[in-house]
């Protein structure tokens, strides 16, 4: 078993989830959400997030208004349209049923002795 690549599959799952969590919280501009990211150990890197966002846009989920900036191009804010609200509903939902789930499985497993019975058939 490849364990970075479940690791890496298991963030990429979540990440939509958790992008329209930000922009759900109000209008975000793409640093932002990276900043956001970030800061809970969900580094994403910008050439990831833009075809995401148009991906979620083009879904009917985002909306997008220009800002001019004084020290540049003009920004794209993003917003939650009601479809998307209402996509963030049910994938809350299903997080939350998921991480319990998940949460009463996992709950009486001992990491060292499920290491060490790994080694002993090794």
């Amino acid at each position: 078993m490849d364990i970075q690549n479940t690791q890496s599959q298991m963030r990429k799952g979540v990440l939509e989830f958790c992008i329209l969590s930000i922009i759900g919280q109000g209008e975000v501009y793409p640093s932002d959400i990276v900043e956001k990211m970030k800061a809970a150990n969900l580094h994403i890197l910008e050439g990831t997030l833009y075809p995401l966002l148009t991906r979620l846009k083009n879904a009917g989920l985002l909306n997008y208004r220009w800002v001019e900036s004084v020290s540049g191009p003009p920004r794209k804010y993003f917003m939650m349209t009601p479809e998307g609200h209402q996509a963030l509903a049910v994938l809350l939902n299903t997080w939350n049923e998921m991480a319990n789930a998940v949460h009463q499985i996992t709950q009486n497993i001992n990491p060292i002795a499920s290491s060490e019975a790994s080694s002993a058939l090794s």
